[in-house]
């Protein structure tokens, strides 16, 4: 799924067991003969590997085969930067690219070095490969500062919204889990929603009135995937700092695809690498309408998690079809404990009109009954609504 979300064509597959990885090549002498067939029978122009080559190893396969050769970092690296919209997630793409490009640039030898000018200087000078290395790590400097100019304008308007009493809910999951498309129909926005993997790359941040009135920040963030690169964690680390931050985490999880229970599994892990695992979940079965029985799934979803000692709810639902929509909305409102929501009853003066208002904006009214020139109301309130109905008199 990855090659084809790069745009690549799959002419051929082979798999290898083997008890011990080769040092030289990983996978020996035999498979690559092996591979150099299938290559030529095809006439294929790239050999992608899913798993993580070092450069000796890469080197080595592109001689002995004749061709060009991905391992999946790469392979990730080219989709993150096809994706990228945002300079930040440029600079993020471009610091892991250098950062796996850096040891890759040995074994080019003498071929590449300069000629010294001068008396005493004849013979090889400044290898091509100390200067690129010189210019990699300038630019990796220079990115570096870029990005701490960035994040801290995130932390500034993350530090904004913390001084509001809003919580900030996160959606997580695997990639193509449909997150984007629950995104845009829990804040009717206009996420690009695509089943191409990595569709949205950068984070996006709107608010999502709950069933109690209260508002919340919803964040899109970036899909995780299994055996998540380092270099693309610690790249995109500003990015996950949405996921740290949130009271609420919606881990949304593709409920008709078969591997459902691994991708959970996966999603624990990057959490668990970042920090997060300990933040409650909602386990959000989206597709639920393709498939006949999802308990089934929901049950070893839930397995994972407790394995994982992760507090989390499950509901099941369709962000195609709506759903499940209004039941996740409530509970989500009973989940966060940010801001806590509390039934009141209220008599308020018939004159303050600004007062009514803000309970009909901000709370959730269930009764409205007019005595005398007072106001008598019964709604689901919250704290920060609470507070700033000053002295009103409370009906017990």
């Amino acid at each position: 799924m990855l090659a084809e979300s790069a745009g690549a064509t799959i002419a051929g597959s082979v798999v290898q067991v083997r008890d011990h990885a080769d040092k030289a090549t990983l996978i020996g002498a035999g498979k690559i003969t092996e591979l150099a067939a299938l290559v030529s029978a095809v006439s294929a122009d790239t050999i992608l590997f899913d798993c993580e080559l070092t450069p000796t190893q890469q080197r080595n396969l592109e001689k002995a085969i004749g061709c060009k050769v991905l391992d999946r970092t790469q392979l990730i690296l080219d989709l993150f930067a096809a994706r990228a919209r945002t300079r930040e997630g440029q600079l993020q793409v471009e610091l892991a690219q250098l950062n796996y490009l850096m040891p890759r640039l040995a074994g080019r030898g003498v071929m590449m070095s300069r000629l010294g000018g001068g008396i005493g200087t004849r013979g090889p000078g400044e290898t091509q490969l100390e200067s690129d290395r010189r210019k990699i790590a300038r630019k990796l400097k220079n990115i570096k500062a870029e990005l701490a100019k960035v994040r801290g304008g995130r932390g500034i308007q993350r530090k904004q919204r913390q001084g509001v009493p809003l919580a900030t809910v996160a959606l997580v999951g695997y990639t193509n889990a449909g997150k984007s498309t629950l995104f845009n129909r829990l804040t009717n926005a206009s996420v690009l929603a695509d089943a191409k993997m990595f569709a949205t790359l950068d984070p996006t941040v709107r608010h999502v009135i709950l069933p109690s009135r209260r508002k919340v920040l919803l964040s899109d963030t970036v899909g995780f995937i299994r055996k998540l690169p380092t270099t693309l964690v610690e790249a995109f680390r500003a990015t996950l700092e949405e996921v740290t931050e949130a009271a609420l985490l919606l881990h949304v999880v593709d409920a008709s695809s078969p591997h459902a229970a691994s991708y959970v599994e996966h999603v624990q892990h990057v959490l668990k690498e970042i920090g997060a695992e300990g933040t409650r979940q909602i386990l959000v079965m989206n597709k639920a309408d393709l498939v006949q029985d999802p308990q089934d799934q929901i049950a070893q979803a839930r397995r994972i998690l407790q394995d994982a000692n992760a507090e989390a709810s499950t509901i099941s639902v369709s962000a195609m079809s709506g759903m499940g929509i209004e039941r996740l909305l409530g509970v989500i409102d009973n989940t966060l404990e940010l801001d806590p929501v509390e039934r009141i009853r209220v008599r308020i003066p018939s004159s303050e009109g600004a007062t009514l208002h803000l309970l009909h904006q901000h709370a959730r009214v269930y009764s409205k009954e007019f005595v005398d020139d007072y106001c008598e109301i019964e709604a689901d309130a919250s704290a920060s609504v609470r507070r700033r109905l000053g002295n009103y008199e409370l009906i017990s």
